[in-house]
């Protein structure tokens, strides 16, 4: 990964849907302004992993997230927004977590995460990863060598050492 602690996050487009569930573009420094975010990277909605384990940690484990003075999470993957939305409501993410896609990888590709799954039958990905980001400025990353794997990226590993 390119990006590392101390750097300001790149200026990215993400996108999401809104409650009349219209297309909506939001910038990721827009995000993260004057707030303490986590940034939840996966390769895509719906995949077992990140289904299973990566997601649903940080629903579980919000008001642990909150007690460290997390004010906002964002859920990051490589699809659109259609499929964030659809996948949010599957997890019951509710306003816990926001969910945006990153459909050309405009961001992945900024801080140096995509990942080819290919042989998969998933194409150019993301890595799954975990950011802590105060006002734009990486604080802390945790990255998998696999993306099958949640260990460092896992919300009880990651709200642990913040």
């Amino acid at each position: 990964m390119r990006i590392k602690v101390g750097d300001k996050l790149p200026s990215s487009e993400l996108f999401y849907l809104d409650q009349n569930n219209g297309v909506k573009k939001i910038d990721i420094l827009n995000l993260c302004k004057d707030n303490k975010t986590i940034i939840l990277g996966m390769p895509g909605a719906f995949t077992n992993t990140c289904s299973a384990i990566h997601l649903p940690g940080y629903i579980k484990n919000f008001d642990i997230a909150l007690k460290k003075g997390i004010t906002k999470i964002v859920c990051i993957a490589v699809n659109d927004p259609n499929v964030m939305k659809a996948w949010g409501e599957n997890q019951n993410v509710g306003a816990k977590i926001f969910m945006a896609g990153d459909p050309f990888l405009q961001f992945t590709k900024s801080i140096g995460a995509e990942v080819d799954k290919s042989s998969k039958g998933l194409g150019v990905r993301s890595n799954r990863y975990t950011m802590l980001v105060e006002n734009q400025i990486l604080k802390k990353i945790e990255e998998e060598k696999e993306t099958a794997t949640c260990e460092l990226s896992g919300a009880e590993s990651f709200l642990k050492s913040i």
